[in-house]
């Protein structure tokens, strides 16, 4: 995107209340039968963060983005977006309130271009009906390029010019994941959700993904909530991490609080008391 290049942009007219993104989970319990995957996890984001949820396999941190973004309704606890209660809201409307994601499995269209993937995620912010769509009057016909004027910026931003009009199913898996984020960011969500962004992606992409991310957080000052198992990437990039074991929040503060810290190491690592 060309505002975060330090030229004009359309995003960067958006207000600070427009970017306001605080979020508060509080004493939130999730079960599946008898078995509890999250148990009385409280957690803050604040505007502007870059906050980082990490922890061993079934850990529960995907369980816990799942709950923020409506796929799961726990048993106990609230979550507060911007002060209103979305505990039991359902997905549609929490993307409305400005809560986007990527997946840890690619939720993509494969049979669809670029564009058109990308393109999907506007409907949040369409204006016209049915009615004036068939008609294709002048205001759809501005809104539409307005639309486009949007994701082309997003398209430049994320290095995919020449890929706008391929099918993603013929797209490299790291490039499908580029393309994720820029569907999430068309929502122009106030908090981005990102599980596993990284995953499946080489050095090269993982330094682009990086790249992104950091420019996305400085210089628009975009919320993230991130889920991430590179602890290179993770280390570097996070403000805050929470570490979760088995449904239990372990820690919580800075990346050099939390490598220090006996549990998290015990959670990794084993209890290396016990190793000559």
């Amino acid at each position: 995107m060309k505002a975060f290049r330090g030229e004009p942009s359309i995003f960067a007219s958006a207000r600070p209340e427009d970017k306001r993104a605080e979020l508060e989970v509080k004493n939130l319990t999730l079960r599946f039968g008898g078995i509890t995957a999250l148990n009385k996890i409280d957690l803050a984001v604040h505007t502007g963060e870059l906050v980082a949820i990490i922890g061993p396999n079934g850990a529960g941190k995907t369980s816990l983005l799942n709950c923020i973004t409506g796929y799961y309704k726990p048993q106990e606890g609230r979550i507060f977006f911007n002060g209103e209660d979305i505990t039991n809201l359902h997905t549609h409307t929490l993307t409305e309130l400005g809560i986007g994601r990527t997946y840890q499995n690619i939720e993509l269209f494969p049979g669809m271009t670029v564009l058109s993937n990308m393109l999907l995620a506007r409907h949040v912010h369409c204006h016209y009906n049915v009615g004036k769509a068939s008609l294709f009057s002048k205001s759809v016909r501005n809104e539409e390029v307005y639309h486009r004027e949007i994701l082309e910026e997003l398209i430049d931003f994320l290095e995919m010019q020449s890929l706008r009009k391929q099918l993603v199913g013929a797209l490299p898996y790291g490039m499908r994941k580029r393309v994720e984020l820029g569907r999430a960011l068309a929502l122009e969500p106030k908090l981005l959700v990102l599980d596993e962004p990284f995953a499946g992606m080489t050095l090269e992409e993982k330094e682009d993904m990086v790249r992104f991310l950091m420019e996305l957080n400085e210089s628009w000052d975009q919320t993230m909530i991130l889920v991430e198992h590179d602890m290179s990437v993770v280390m570097s990039i996070s403000e805050r991490i929470a570490v979760l074991d088995f449904g239990v929040k372990l820690a919580e503060g800075t990346p050099d609080f939390v490598q220090s810290h006996p549990q998290v190491i015990k959670a990794y690592l084993g209890d290396t008391s016990k190793i000559d």
